[in-house]
C-alpha cells in the first residue's frame, strides 16, 4: 500500500495493487499493519456498502459530531465516483477547503477522511458501489451534513446534479459564521 498526501491537512490516499492473472485480481483492501500510520490507535468498527444507482447523483456532504466524530476509510468496489472531503475542523490550517479524488474499481485507491471532515461523492458511472470503514459506530443524535451547494465551499461537481436525498436536498449552508467543528 501506497499513502499519498493531499492538499487538505490529514486527508490521504492510499493505492493498492491489484495482482492479476487467468482467473481475474486479488486485491488487499485494508491491512493494520500498513495503515497503522493513518489508523494510529483507532479501529474499524462499522463497515458500510453504498450502491448508487444514476449518474450524477450526490450523496452527502455528511460527518458525525463529536464526541462521536469518526475517520472513514472510501473505496469504489465498481463503477467510478468523484469522492469528496470537506475540512470542518476549526484550528486546521485547511479549514473550510475541499479535496476531490476519482475513486472507481481500476484505480483501487481509498480516501481516508479524518474527523472533522464531511464526505460527500457524485456518481461518475451507473450502478457505482463503495465499500466504508468507519472508526466509529453511527449514532443518528451525532449526524450533521454540509449543503452541497453551499456558496462558502464553492465546490465545482464534476456533472450536473440528477438526484439527491430529501434530506440533503435541504440541508443548511454553514455560512461565513460557522465557526468549525471542535474536537
Amino acid at each position: 500500500m501506497n499513502i499519498l498526501k493531499t492538499s487538505l491537512h490529514d486527508v490521504m490516499i492510499v493505492e493498492t495493487t491489484a495482482f492479476c492473472d487467468e482467473r481475474g485480481l486479488f486485491a488487499r483492501l485494508y491491512c493494520e499493519n500498513e495503515l497503522a500510520e493513518i489508523i494510529g490507535k483507532r479501529r474499524i468498527v462499522q463497515i458500510n456498502h453504498s450502491r448508487t444507482h444514476a449518474v450524477g447523483a450526490v450523496r452527502g456532504l455528511h460527518y458525525q459530531q463529536p464526541p462521536h466524530a469518526e475517520m472513514k476509510l472510501v473505496r469504489c468496489l465498481k463503477g467510478r465516483v468523484w469522492d469528496l472531503a470537506i475540512d470542518l475542523r476549526a484550528n486546521s490550517p485547511t479549514f473550510l477547503q475541499w479535496h476531490a479524488e476519482e475513486l472507481s474499481s481500476d484505480n483501487a485507491r481509498m480516501l481516508v477522511i479524518p474527523e472533522g471532515c464531511a464526505h460527500g461523492f457524485q456518481v461518475l458511472e451507473p450502478d457505482s458501489e463503495l465499500l466504508y470503514l468507519h472508526t466509529t459506530a453511527y449514532q443518528p443524535t451525532a449526524e450533521g451534513g454540509v449543503a452541497y451547494n453551499d456558496p462558502a465551499l464553492n465546490i465545482d461537481w464534476p456533472l450536473p446534479i440528477t438526484e439527491l436525498s430529501q434530506r440533503d436536498r435541504h440541508r443548511a449552508l454553514i455560512g461565513t459564521d460557522f465557526l468549525g467543528i471542535c474536537l
